[in-house]
């Protein structure tokens, strides 16, 4: 294994899942304040799952997304 190339893979994976993912959960907000299903001021319970198969790796990060 090539330490640099599975280093730099694996940043360049967890920057887009970062930058993807922050970019679904403003989309989700803003359209439930929108439609006024939310008052923007909760405490989100979030919840993300990392699955990679080919090493039987499965984990769940908890957390909480605070609105105010």
């Amino acid at each position: 294994m090539n330490e640099e190339t599975f280093n730099l893979s694996l940043r360049k994976f967890l920057k887009m899942v970062g930058v993807s993912s922050q970019n679904e959960i403003e989309k989700a907000v803003a359209s439930a304040l929108a439609e006024k299903a939310i008052t923007g001021n909760e405490k989100l319970p979030a919840t993300m799952t990392l699955e990679i198969a080919g090493v039987k790796l499965n984990v769940t990060f908890e957390g909480t997304i605070a609105l105010e």
